[in-house]
């Protein structure tokens, strides 16, 4: 079928509103009509080519509409059905079946590679030319086909807009907190970075009930926000002299968990060092570094673990619905992170994002 979509057609290239054609689905693949679809960092990454994703492609992996097909084999699902996209995986390797699909050894060349998740193929086309997919989603379009697995149905009566962006960033920074962290009412946590993914990590850790949360960041706007979503204190970066010593004032003896968002060597340095004896870093950014590293001094001495982590290790079938559930309940007030765009003013999206005026953009693709 013929769709809309932007394609981005080389590194750094426009988003460019185009004509493509989208295969039907196949064996455990829906067919999505796209309400709304947040907009990621990640894909940013992807147009600038830094994620190795062939060009042309199509970006967008935090989609959310309404499934209009399903393919062979497909039984969870059916047309009507209102629901939330998420990350690929392949169900086959180990940790797959392990129920661990955020660890899905082939998630890199999958979400990455261009390709949809059931058999390593495009769904998107122009004439002879193959359109790389991304995320086994490209929900930058009016219509996607995904893998069934990858697809969370939510209530109907859920503005779509608000469960878009649950399926990449929001779950990354609240599962970090609940899945990887266990945070719970004895915790002692801080997050540095105050962009979507951070105060959706202050959000999770307020729903574990964390005795002590600290937003480390230096808009304060975010950190009055921050604190509206549950964060117990600020810092301020510029305008403490030692963020260090600042958050063990507050927490008497370092966090247990320090989680951040910003891929900034000074903010991971400092959530690194903030940390008490035994403490955990979790860092979810990509792309950053500390030039210098004192494994013996900042790990191994004060018995810290630093740990990897994909996704908020969210399993999107159970996690995307359970934190609707929290918003409905109040417990989870994501709308107030989000900024809402016509699908035809991406560009302008893009530039409130870059310029700081907003924390998360989500398009408008159609009426629910």
């Amino acid at each position: 079928m013929k769709i809309q979509a932007y394609v981005v057609h080389e590194a750094n290239g426009p988003y460019t509103l185009e004509d493509v054609e989208l295969d039907a689905p196949k064996a455990g693949e829906v067919l999505i009509r796209n309400v709304a679809s947040g907009i990621c960092h990640t894909d940013e990454f992807g147009r600038s080519g830094g994620s190795g994703t062939p060009f042309p492609l199509v970006a967008g992996h935090e989609g959310a509409g309404i499934i209009e097909a399903v393919g062979e084999g497909v039984t969870d699902l059916k047309p009507g059905d209102h629901v939330g996209v998420s990350y690929a995986f392949d169900g086959t390797c180990p940790n797959c079946k392990a129920d661990q699909p955020y660890y899905c050894e082939n998630f890199n060349p999958i979400n990455f590679g261009g390709v949809a998740a059931t058999d390593g193929t495009t769904r998107l086309h122009q004439g002879e030319k193959d359109v790389s997919m991304f995320f086994g989603q490209s929900s930058f379009a009016t219509y996607s086909v995904a893998a069934a697995a990858s697809v969370a149905k939510v209530p109907d009566d859920v503005d779509l807009g608000i469960v878009a962006p649950l399926g990449c960033g929001v779950q990354t920074g609240a599962g970090v907190m609940i899945n990887v962290a266990k945070v719970d009412e004895s915790s002692q946590v801080a997050v540095f970075g105050c962009g979507a993914v951070g105060m959706s990590a202050i959000m999770g850790a307020a729903v574990a009930g964390a005795k002590t949360i600290i937003a480390v960041g230096g808009n304060p706007k975010s950190l009055e926000l921050a604190r509206e979503l549950g964060a117990t204190h600020t810092v301020n970066r510029k305008e403490v002299d030692d963020v260090v010593a600042e958050v063990v004032r507050i927490t008497g003896r370092g966090t247990d968990v320090a989680v951040d968002t910003s891929g900034n060597q000074y903010m991971m340095t400092n959530a690194l060092k903030s940390l008490k004896y035994h403490g955990t870093f979790l860092p979810v950014a990509a792309g950053g570094c500390i030039d210098h590293f004192d494994v013996g001094g900042d790990i191994m001495v004060p018995m810290r673990t630093m740990k990897g982590t994909c996704e908020g290790e969210s399993n999107p079938k159970t996690f995307v619905p359970q934190m609707v559930e929290w918003y409905r309940q109040g417990k989870f007030p994501v709308d107030r992170l989000l900024s809402f765009y016509d699908f035809h003013d991406i560009d302008q999206a893009l530039r409130d994002s870059h310029d700081g005026k907003i924390i998360k953009a989500v398009l408008r693709i159609s009426k629910q």
